[in-house]
């Protein structure tokens, strides 16, 4: 049994009920918690000396919109043509083109989570914790600034980029962006150009917010297909032969 095996039994027998799921691959474990759960549960991977979990190196979200579903279909591609990839099935296109003009829409379930890196020097060994929002359209889960000081900017960087609110954390505000931001920029719903720029007003000798001016653009390659291209005019009409070998090319 390897170490990360091992870690994982502990783990398992430890915590018993308390973690919803525990996976190994790639040489590193992850853990799933509940959010009720995490701050108990953190406090034992750090202070407990069978886990040792002194250090939480990185703490960041992750928007589990659209996961697991790919617009374009590689299997089936061919070496010609792009028309493989114009389901739009992921954030960032023009969805509303495709959507269907319905008031009620099923939601995403365990859209947003919250995910630790976890280190301890002490046995050599590293831990992945994730914990997910159980509300999509509010996404909260606890601070673990009391178990982990190192916490604080990350949390502030998640909620900046993501949305996600740390219940407990004692200054959460944006780290990233401008606090007159609109929205969360790291959201698979945000649209790639923005709500909002921002310009220097000449007249009002000051910056401003106004709507975005950039035209939404589809990331699709364009295929002009040589049925759609018109053929050459032929100046001298008496050259038929030029005129065919033209047809023909363009066919």
């Amino acid at each position: 049994m390897s170490d990360i095996q091992a870690l994982a039994a502990r783990l398992q027998e430890r915590f018993g009920d308390s973690l919803q799921s525990i996976t190994v691959r790639v040489g590193e474990a992850t853990v799933e918690i509940a959010p009720d759960k995490l701050l108990e549960v953190a406090t034992a991977l750090r202070d407990e000396s069978a886990f040792g979990f002194e250090i939480l190196i990185d703490l960041c979200g992750i928007d589990y919109a659209n996961y697991g579903q790919d617009e374009w279909a590689t299997e089936e591609s061919s070496g010609t043509g792009f028309s493989r990839g114009v389901d739009a099935r992921t954030a960032g296109r023009l969805l509303a083109v495709t959507d269907d003009l319905v008031v009620e829409k099923p939601g995403e379930t365990r859209r947003f989570a919250a995910v630790y890196h976890l280190l301890s020097v002490a046995n050599n060994q590293r831990l992945r914790l994730r914990v997910f929002a159980p509300d999509d359209d509010l996404p909260v889960v606890p601070s673990v600034i009391q178990v982990w000081n190192s916490a604080d900017w990350y949390e502030r960087e998640a909620f900046d980029l993501f949305g996600i609110l740390f219940e407990g954390h004692p200054d959460l505000r944006r780290i990233m962006t401008d606090y007159g931001f609109i929205g969360h920029p790291f959201r698979k719903d945000f649209p790639l150009s923005g709500n909002v720029e921002v310009i220097y007003d000449a007249e009002k000798r000051r910056v401003v917010y106004q709507p975005v001016t950039i035209e939404p653009r589809v990331l699709v390659p364009k295929v002009i297909r040589a049925s759609e291209v018109p053929a050459p005019q032929v100046t001298d009409p008496d050259d038929a032969d030029a005129e065919a070998a033209a047809r023909e090319q363009a066919e």
